[in-house]
C-alpha cells in the first residue's frame, strides 16, 4: 500500500484526480487508462460493454487505482448511473474522457446507405457522446469542479470520405458538440476539447479490416501522413488526451487537437 501512495506525488500530472474513460477496455481507451493511472490519478473508472476485458484491464492496473463499470452509452440512464456512482464512491469527478465509438459493418456509401447501421452508429458516436458530456458536466457544475471533458473525434471531422459516410458525419457532430459545450461550460471553469487521430491500428479498426495484417494496416494508414518514419499508436493519442485533461492545458478550451502526422489524403 505504501508503494501505491508514494506514486501519487506533485510530479504526476493527474495527482489525486478522478477520471472516467468510456470505451476504456481496449485500444485508445485502455492506453489512456494506463497512462492516467501512471500519472497519479486517484481513481480511473473504465466504462465499456466488454465486461471481461474491462475487468481484466482494471485488475492489471490495480484495484486501488482503477475500477470497471458496465455502461452502454446509448442508454442515458446507464451514463447517468456511471457518473453518479463514480461521484458517490470517490466524492468527485474531475475528468471525463468520452471515447466510446464504433464503425459501421459496411462501407456506407451514400448511394447504398443502410439506415439501420446509421442509427446504431449515431446512437453510440453522437448521442452517447452527448450523454457523457451532459452528465459529466452536470456533476461538475453541481459540485463546482473546474473539470476537463475530452471527446474522441477524428480527422474524419475535417474531411469527407469515400466510404463510411455515417462515421464521417458522426465525427463532424462530435466537433460541433465540443464547440457548443465548451462555449456553454466555460463560465463554470469547465474545459471541453477533443482529440482527433488519423487512422491507427486498434482492435476496432483491425476487426473492420479483418483480411489485413496489423503491419499492412499501419502501412496503409501511414500513407496519409506527411510525417514519415513513425507509426501512429494508441499511446500517441493517450499522450494528447493527457495534455488536454491536465493542467498543462488549463487555458485550452473548445480545441480540436489533431494527432494525424499532418494528414493529407492527396
Amino acid at each position: 500500500m505504501a508503494e501505491a501512495d508514494n506514486s501519487i506525488t506533485s510530479g504526476h500530472k493527474l495527482a489525486g484526480r478522478v477520471a472516467i474513460i468510456t470505451g476504456g477496455a481496449s485500444g485508445i481507451g485502455e492506453e489512456t487508462a494506463r497512462l492516467f493511472a501512471s500519472e497519479g490519478a486517484r481513481m480511473v473508472v473504465i466504462a465499456d460493454i466488454q465486461d471481461d476485458l474491462g475487468n481484466q484491464i482494471a485488475a492489471s492496473i490495480g484495484s486501488h487505482r482503477c475500477s470497471y463499470v458496465h455502461c452502454d452509452v446509448t442508454d442515458e440512464d446507464q451514463v447517468k448511473h456511471l457518473v453518479d456512482s463514480t461521484v458517490n464512491l470517490h466524492d468527485q469527478l474531475d475528468i471525463m474522457f468520452s471515447n466510446a465509438g464504433i464503425l459501421s459493418p459496411s462501407d456506407q456509401n451514400i448511394l447504398d446507405l443502410n439506415f439501420t447501421e446509421f442509427d446504431r452508429l449515431f446512437a453510440v458516436n453522437t448521442r452517447g457522446m452527448a450523454a457523457c458530456v451532459k452528465h459529466a458536466a452536470r456533476s461538475m457544475v453541481e459540485r463546482r469542479v473546474k473539470g476537463s471533458i475530452v471527446c474522441t473525434g477524428s480527422v474524419a471531422a475535417s474531411h469527407g470520405g469515400f466510404k463510411r459516410t455515417d462515421y464521417v458525419m458522426s465525427k463532424h457532430a462530435v466537433k460541433g458538440l465540443v464547440r457548443s459545450a465548451s462555449a456553454q461550460l466555460g463560465v463554470h471553469g469547465i474545459r471541453v476539447n477533443c482529440v482527433s487521430p488519423s487512422g491507427l491500428a486498434t482492435p476496432l479498426t483491425r476487426a473492420a479490416h479483418a483480411t489485413m495484417e496489423t503491419q499492412e494496416l499501419q502501412k496503409q494508414y501511414a500513407q496519409n501522413a506527411r510525417l514519415k518514419g513513425i507509426v501512429l499508436t494508441p499511446k500517441h493519442v493517450a499522450d494528447a488526451v493527457l495534455f488536454l485533461a491536465s493542467r498543462d492545458s488549463e487555458f485550452v478550451n473548445g480545441h480540436d487537437l489533431a494527432v494525424d502526422g499532418g494528414f493529407d489524403r492527396a
